[in-house]
């Protein structure tokens, strides 16, 4: 596990856009914004879960309008799978620079070093995350983990409150979820357990998309139309990669494409697409009838309970 630290250029991120946000979102910022505060009041020691994706950059982004002009209270954390596009650690850095926030990396090639975990025969490694980032919360004693899920997501995800209640183990149990009505969220815990946060828990991929615009919020260049060389796989467009073994009768190919979401490049398919900016993005996606990780992520395709079974041992 390595930290960086940071000092930040003004670039990457941009300040409020000079325009009024639309009502709907604005009510969504002002509930994520009240989140992140009731988080800084209630615990001692909060993390930001950070992958470079687009979810966790928002999220970065509200945390700065947030404790704005205090400096960011809260560290960010990276759990690096080893099979990440290279442009997204790139943007990884540059905006932990540019908010001027320290980085923790915990990387799962140190778990599979240790004997913690197994490399599975697949090659596949986001199931192996969950063992990383358990330790790297135990070693920095973390009490709450803020992260970029919504409900929309998954059906797993669709119950879990804005606060969620996490075990000494890390596992999350359905039946331990909280009431959190009048926007009242309780972040009670027992030594050895934390509560994992969810400030985009009522936003939409759509949201998502129109906030981003509208801010004018960095992302890492694979979420805009680019030629790459891909290969088609159950259904996906999957990047060309030095971990991706080509099965019999396929083989790679270029094409426009664009990303709806970002992991472990494996199993992280692309979408043929000429949207190349954010505006073709927000219609693209007003117009689509599945999820992001629906149409993209194969590691949620294995059976319709995968990201409830990973959430139970701990996946984020």
């Amino acid at each position: 596990m390595t930290t960086t630290a940071t000092a930040a250029p003004a670039a990457a991120t941009t300040p409020a856009a000079p325009c009024p946000l639309p009502g709907g979102l604005q009510a969504l910022e002002d509930e994520a914004v009240h989140i992140l505060r009731e988080v800084a009041g209630q615990f001692e020691r909060p993390v930001l879960l950070f992958s470079g994706g687009k979810d966790s950059a928002l999220v970065l982004h509200l945390m700065r309008k947030a404790f704005l002009p205090e400096a960011l209270p809260f560290p960010l954390l990276h759990i690096d799978t080893g099979h990440n596009f290279p442009e997204v650690l790139s943007f990884r850095d540059l905006a932990a620079r540019a908010a001027g926030a320290r980085l923790l990396v915990a990387r799962v090639q140190d778990s599979i070093d240790s004997g913690r975990v197994r490399e599975r025969p697949d090659g596949l490694r986001n199931t192996l995350q969950s063992t990383t980032l358990l330790d790297a919360l135990s070693h920095h004693r973390f009490d709450a983990v803020i992260g970029g899920a919504r409900r929309d997501e998954d059906r797993a995800r669709a119950k879990e409150r804005v606060f969620s209640l996490r075990d000494e183990f890390g596992q999350w149990n359905p039946r331990r979820q909280r009431p959190e009505l009048w926007h009242l969220y309780n972040g009670r815990h027992q030594p050895g357990e934390h509560v994992r946060v969810f400030p985009l828990s009522n936003w939409t991929e759509l949201n998502v998309w129109r906030y981003i615009a509208h801010e004018r919020i960095a992302l890492p260049s694979l979420y805009l139309a680019h030629t790459r060389r891909v290969v088609r796989r159950a259904d996906m467009w999957l990047a060309e990669y030095p971990h991706l073994t080509l099965r019999a009768g396929e083989r790679y190919e270029e094409r426009t494409v664009h990303y709806r979401t970002v992991g472990d490049v494996t199993c992280t398919g692309a979408v043929e697409s000429t949207a190349d900016d954010y505006a073709r993005i927000v219609t693209e996606v007003a117009t689509s009838r599945t999820t992001e990780r629906g149409a993209t992520r194969a590691d949620d395709r294995i059976s319709q309970a995968a990201m409830e079974d990973r959430k139970r041992e701990g996946y984020f």
